[in-house]
């Protein structure tokens, strides 16, 4: 990934650079506030942006004029060694995460994969190449896109935490290949109608591939709460036998939580669900 430190201290921002290279990331470090987003318009786009606004505190400023000038999404890493600052805070600020100084491995290397993943889950998400109809409940891909983006901004500025919930068949390619691709879109249509039918009102879903759909999950009640809904889905998937192979394929259904805007994973459910689909799939 392409990535930004913007950072006084040359020390700190050394070291930074000096381990995201040795892992393959192209680095630019700027120690001027000021002329980092001319360095944005020159050197950008880019994926990751490191800020320190020391000596100041607040780094809304700077960080609305990193927004405003780039037509794409940095994921944005506030450094900071204040003690009390949380994430409601850093996200309040317009962050996507927060890292305390002095920078420890384990924290670098997490904030790195939570911002891999969000960049990859953005250029997913809004890939044009193939758009999907709404139908049944389920929104079109474009339309769940714009939701989705409006999530993670929200989540930035007002501090508004969301979650996507991904299910998905993960071996929809072996289902293809083995029962052609009416038994494949059967074995998907039937996990969409369960879908449907288990979310809240307040879930949108949309489907965002051939083999995926997605839950945006907004108006988190408490911390526990996206958590809890992953696990639900996945028991009552577990618990359903109509979806399966006409030729006796496993089928492996994914679940997975992410949290916007802040891109990290959470442990992924697998359900492999076997037997033969009744005669209607065939």
């Amino acid at each position: 990934m392409k990535i930004l430190i913007v950072d006084r201290d040359p020390d700190a921002s050394g070291i930074l650079s000096t381990k995201l290279r040795a892992e393959g990331h192209d680095v630019v470090e700027e120690r001027v506030k000021s002329e980092a987003i001319d360095k944005i318009a020159s050197d950008g786009p880019f994926d990751v942006i490191f800020v320190d606004p020391s000596p100041m505190k607040d780094a809304s400023a700077i960080i609305l004029n990193i927004r405003r000038a780039i037509s794409s999404y940095p994921y944005v890493i506030l450094m900071t060694g204040d003690e009390e600052l949380d994430i409601e805070s850093s996200l309040a600020m317009g962050c996507n995460n927060f890292i305390r100084k002095p920078l420890d491995n384990k924290d670098i290397e997490e904030r790195m994969s939570d911002a891999a993943h969000l960049n990859e889950m953005i250029k997913f998400i809004g890939d044009e190449s193939e758009d999907f109809p709404s139908a049944g409940g389920v929104i079109a891909k474009s339309a769940f896109n714009q939701l989705f983006l409006s999530a993670i901004d929200r989540g930035s500025r007002y501090s508004e935490l969301a979650h996507v919930l991904s299910i998905g068949i993960k071996n929809y390619k072996e289902i293809e290949s083995a029962d052609g691709p009416y038994g494949a879109e059967f074995a998907i249509s039937k996990l969409a109608h369960h879908l449907v039918r288990l979310r809240r009102q307040s879930d949108i879903i949309g489907q965002t591939a051939k083999h995926e759909y997605s839950l945006l999950l907004q108006r988190i009640q408490h911390k526990n709460e996206p958590r809890e809904a992953a696990a639900r889905f996945a028991r009552a998937l577990e618990e359903l036998d109509d979806i399966a192979s006409a030729t006796n394929t496993p089928i492996e259904i994914y679940v997975h939580l992410t949290s916007l805007p802040l891109g990290s994973n959470e442990p992924e459910y697998l359900l492999v669900k076997k037997g033969q689909a009744s005669a209607a799939a065939g």
